[in-house]
């Protein structure tokens, strides 16, 4: 294009450049099948970073010679991006066990276990109360009749 600046064209290339790195086989990896017919899947967590920049050079000896435009001045620039693959699960697909995640660090295992644990920590905190609210109640009854 003609009128494209250009920044657009460091742009256009370094995206495009991510765009074929980075796609859904890049998360979820490729299935690997045992012999006991079970399908694992491996998690990764996917982060990426893009930046680019650049300036339009002024020189005095452009502006002397009336020659000012925005297509007369040296273009400076630059682009990168980053990308960082981390594997966090399994994903295991088997026929007796059903669906099992498999987390590879301790982190994201302890957070797993607090979320499966969450309703029985609700449940056994709902009991304690009604205890502590009975236990309360047969007190004064108690008290009451003394």
């Amino acid at each position: 294009m003609a009128g494209e600046h250009p920044i657009q064209g460091l742009m256009k290339t370094a995206m495009e450049n991510i765009k074929e790195m980075v796609d859904v086989n890049t998360i979820v990896g490729e299935p690997v099948e045992t012999p006991d017919g079970s399908v694992i899947l491996p998690i990764s967590k996917v982060g990426f970073g893009f930046a680019a920049g650049g300036s339009e050079l002024n020189f005095e000896s452009s502006e002397e010679k009336g020659n000012g435009g925005p297509q007369d001045k040296p273009f400076g620039g630059g682009s990168g991006g980053g990308i960082s693959i981390t594997p966090v699960a399994f994903l295991v697909v088997s026929r007796t066990n059903g669906v099992q995640l498999l987390p590879l660090d301790s982190e994201t295992h302890i957070y797993e276990r607090l979320i499966n644990l969450a309703p029985q920590l609700m449940e056994k905190l709902q009991n304690s109360l009604k205890n502590k609210k009975q236990d309360a109640s047969e007190n004064n009854q108690q008290d009451y009749l003394s």
